[in-house]
């Protein structure tokens, strides 16, 4: 199969889809796999460790979607690239598109094949696939946020851990999937004073167990969430529901009464956010205010750490693109039910019913297509 890497044309995003290490497993299986010029340079990927991988360098983006029977992406294409897809493309990367409507007509309308890495799904539902960037972006959370929490990134002038004598922040994530406790993890570790909110009780008795107190935790109601931001310096978004769109859990009402200056970090930005007032942001505007509080809501999160980010995920896809890759989609999605999950939609009909709801459109079953 003809495999294609663009570069990626997102703001500020640096990561790559794939490393030399996953294009020499394709080229040793038969596979060819064009690389865009300068598409690894922000992952500190250059085109001759690409080039002794076994892979070819094309000069522009044109070329690779062109030539291309399988693209491998980072983040969903925006409008720009909407030119470029086309019928019978396989298209496999994050996509989103419950929280996008211009891009699910996009896909509809060039009628290709998305395949959603954010929704293959394990028997046991878990999101391999999803999963590394959730601990980049976890990781991520604190860090940008304390920094926007001191008085010179526009918050209230806080240092999360403190010092001896003088509290340290009161950080408060909702969610304890993989995304809430890597950001509770690195909060805990900067000295911060954690409480983490979720509905699922064995997950936060996990937590507890883990931590041995290091941090609370707290079940999730609109009460407690409401205790929780009141008392917070620092608020992280961290809720996800498979590919649809991402509860709305505090609102522009609830920001008002909260510390002026208070930051809130929202991880959930890709799937609509949790926040009332979230919006997509960029590495180059990442926050806007809201009655008082800074509002962080970058959707591409971890495409500030690219070296690690693209390792990270080219670990977790490289074995589903192989899979393709070799059989087709149909039947790679035949013989393994999680990378079916991830198949969102095929020649311009959905076939995830989360972002069918998500949009008001009908969804067709799968096994349409498959049988």
């Amino acid at each position: 199969m003809k495999v294609g890497i663009p570069r990626e044309v997102k703001d500020n995003e640096f990561r790559v889809a794939m490393t030399p290490a996953g294009v020499r497993e394709l080229v040793s299986a038969g596979h060819q796999v064009s690389v865009e010029r300068s598409a690894g340079i922000g992952s500190s990927i250059s085109d001759d460790e690409y080039v002794r991988a076994g892979a070819t360098i094309l000069v522009g983006a044109d070329e690779v979607w062109g030539e291309s029977e399988l693209v491998c992406k980072v983040k969903e294409p925006i409008p720009e690239e909407y030119h470029r897809l086309r019928p019978g493309l396989v298209l496999f990367t994050y996509l989103h598109l419950a929280a996008s409507r211009s891009c699910t007509e996009a896909v509809l309308n060039a009628k290709v094949i998305a395949i959603a890495y954010e929704t293959v799904q394990l028997p046991d539902r878990s999101l391999p696939l999803l999963a590394p960037m959730s601990e980049v972006a976890g990781r991520m959370a604190p860090l940008v946020g304390s920094a926007h929490l001191m008085r010179p990134g526009g918050g209230r002038g806080v240092l999360v851990s403190g010092v001896p004598g003088v509290r340290p922040a009161r950080v408060v994530v909702l969610g304890a999937g993989v995304a809430g406790t890597s950001a509770a993890t690195i909060a805990a570790g900067m000295h911060a004073e954690v409480l983490v909110l979720d509905r699922n009780l064995a997950r936060l008795r996990d937590l507890d167990h883990l931590y041995r107190g290091q941090l609370q935790t707290v079940a999730a109601s609109e009460h407690t969430i409401e205790e929780a931001c009141l008392e917070a310096d620092l608020v992280i978004g961290a809720v996800l529901i498979t590919g649809a769109k991402a509860p709305r859990l505090v609102s522009d009402e609830l920001v008002a009464r909260m510390r002026s200056g208070s930051v809130l970090v929202d991880i959930s930005v890709d799937q609509g956010g949790c926040f009332e007032s979230t919006r997509p942001t960029t590495h180059s505007d990442p926050t806007f205010e809201v009655a008082g509080s800074i509002f962080y809501c970058v959707a591409n999160m971890p495409g500030a750490g690219p070296h690690t980010s693209t390792h990270a995920l080219t670990n977790a896809t490289l074995p589903y693109t192989t899979e393709i890759a070799a059989l087709g989609w149909r039947e790679a999605s035949r013989r393994d039910p999680a990378l079916a999950q991830g198949v969102n939609a095929v020649d311009g009909v959905l076939t995830y019913t989360p972002v069918a709801e998500a949009h008001g459109l009908p969804a067709t079953d799968l096994d349409s297509f498959l049988n």
